[in-house]
């Protein structure tokens, strides 16, 4: 079994060197473009943060395959195959970058035979580094990560967000599912604006769940990983296997309370990542 620690280590030290450029762009007037919607952003930070990450590990690794937001929503084909793969979210929250709101990061996922090796979740503002890597547990700024092991999920903090998925039958679902999680109830629902660092609020314990419809591989597949070495399920919305190019996913820091969400919340229609028709563009949560 191939030991990806120094692919991880790189991944770490070329996130963290990304982030002086986000942060010095943080405080600036951005120069912003319009993707699918006006909720779907995107800067010349993102673009050009993507590039130096791709440039880095192409040059280091150049026989390795890329899966960039950026790359995508310019009509590159997404593909996931067996060799190794970096999935590269360069900006995850732009509209938070946009506006100043301070959860704004960088999310590098690796995989190999199309399974998550290790993920890296960089919280720029925050100074936040989670990390990950198969079989060897989750992190925070060096420091080991844990679920709340919450079973009851009336006891819950649920992470979620709305995205920039706005039709009349993305937003009814996505509202009427708020609504099924307070009546259970749940303590509360949370979202931070990148589905990122909301992952990885499992992680930390800090919230027992996270769910989300709609965002994409980038988004997700590197915190999947760190809520799984964390000790939390990650799943489907309808309880099936996780799947990162379905589009769908439920964290949890128990199974039963993933299977409760999983009972309660509906997911709209939305076509998979990897379908070569897809035209949903780099929509999700942005």
């Amino acid at each position: 079994m191939a030991n990806w620690t120094d692919c991880l280590n790189f991944g770490i030290s070329i996130a963290k060197q990304a982030s002086e450029v986000v942060l010095s762009a943080f405080q600036q007037h951005k120069e912003v473009k319009l993707k699918s919607s006006p909720a779907d952003l995107v800067t010349e930070t993102d673009q050009r943060v993507e590039k130096i990450l791709i440039s880095a590990i192409r040059n280091r690794y150049p026989q390795h395959r890329f899966i960039g937001e950026e790359s995508v929503a310019a009509g590159e084909r997404l593909e996931l195959t067996d060799s190794p793969t970096w999935i590269i979210d360069p900006i995850d929250g732009t509209v938070n970058f946009v506006h100043r709101f301070p959860f704004v990061a960088i999310s590098i996922a690796f995989t190999f035979n199309k399974q998550i090796q290790f993920g890296i979740v960089y919280s720029c503002v925050e100074d936040k580094l989670f990390y990950a890597q198969r079989g060897g547990g989750a992190f925070l700024n060096g420091e080991p990560l844990y679920v709340s092991g919450q079973q009851d999920i009336s006891r819950c903090v649920v992470v979620t967000e709305i995205g920039a998925e706005r039709d009349d039958v993305a937003l009814s679902t996505t509202t009427s599912n708020i609504c099924r999680l307070l009546k259970l109830p749940v303590h509360g629902v949370r979202a931070l604006g990148t589905a990122a660092v909301d992952m990885c609020q499992v992680a930390t314990g800090g919230a027992d769940a996270y769910y989300h419809i709609g965002m994409h591989c980038w988004d997700i597949a590197a915190s999947a990983i760190i809520v799984q070495e964390a000790g939390g399920v990650v799943m489907d919305t309808d309880g099936s296997e996780f799947d990162m190019m379905s589009r769908r996913v439920i964290a949890a820091s128990s199974a039963t309370v993933a299977d409760r969400i999983a009972q309660v919340i509906q997911a709209f229609p939305c076509c998979r990542d990897d379908e070569d028709n897809c035209r949903c563009g780099a929509t999700g949560v942005n």
